[in-house]
């Protein structure tokens, strides 16, 4: 990540919660400690935020400005983590779909790697992840539609309020998407919004594909999604748990696993 990007992130998410600790800003940026450190001293230094013991906070002008937010990991810091699996998991996506399709490809880290391999396809995609849509207009062929609605800088995504918009006219025989978790309780999400945009998209699709690698599996986040019952296709990795992997194919489930090499995929 670029120092300018990890910088901005930094202001966005001061903005959203008021303090954030440097242990915080660490993890969620994928970032040393050291490093954030030193963004802090030099966005002090031009005035955008206040150090304080521990972190930093935001300063009032800032809050006067405060852009709408969703709860969620940055996609500039969640590309980074699980890479190389991510990437694994992605290629399998591709190789599901038929040329001359039509996809749906929700905003994320792991679908967001599919834009290598949907590249050298022939498919239309409709996506709200502004990074996939501009991978894929500079470097593919691939007729890309984009919904109308406001950018979240932090996830990386265009978001409607509005129920008619470019969605409801668009149809998708897969719909791909990644998720915070997936066990017990279903297919797990960060915010409401997120909630209600991926639901629009969902009814526009034929089968949902979720991409979660291992990490992800098990794993409860603050609200749900959809049901297993709702999932046609989950792609992860050979870490995932066998508990898990038997309970998503109990509930109707096609799991499909990728090898995953131990050296160069860490949690």
């Amino acid at each position: 990540m670029l120092e300018k990007e990890r910088q901005q992130l930094i202001l966005d998410m001061l903005t959203e919660q008021n303090f954030a600790s440097v242990r915080t800003l660490s993890d969620q940026l994928n970032s040393s400690e050291a490093t954030i450190r030193r963004d802090l001293a030099k966005l002090e230094d031009v005035g955008r935020l206040k150090r304080i013991r521990g972190g930093a906070q935001v300063l009032e002008m800032e809050k006067q400005t405060r852009r709408p937010s969703l709860q969620g990991t940055a996609f500039l810091a969640a590309k980074e983590k699980q890479a190389s699996v991510k990437r694994r998991i992605a290629e399998k996506a591709v190789e599901l779909c038929v040329d001359g399709e039509s996809i749906i490809v929700n905003g994320g880290s792991s679908t967001y790697m599919m834009g290598e391999f949907l590249a050298q396809r022939r498919v239309s995609v409709l996506t709200n992840s502004y990074y996939l849509a501009r991978d894929l207009i500079d470097n593919s062929d691939i007729q890309v539609t984009l919904p109308g609605g406001e950018v979240y800088r932090k996830q990386g995504i265009i978001l409607s309020a509005f129920d008619n918009d470019t969605i409801q006219n668009y149809h998708g025989s897969k719909m791909f998407m990644g998720t915070p978790g997936i066990g017990d309780y279903g297919v797990m999400e960060s915010d409401p919004l997120l909630i209600r945009a991926e639901q629009k998209l969902m009814k526009q699709a034929d089968q949902l594909i979720i991409l979660a690698d291992s990490s992800k599996i098990g794993v409860r986040s603050n609200f749900i999604f959809e049901p297993l019952e709702n999932v046609d296709i989950l792609i992860t990795d050979t870490h995932a748990e066998d508990r898990y992997i038997q309970l998503f194919e109990q509930h109707g489930i096609n799991v499909i696993m990728v090898e995953r090499e131990n050296s160069l995929d860490k949690h």
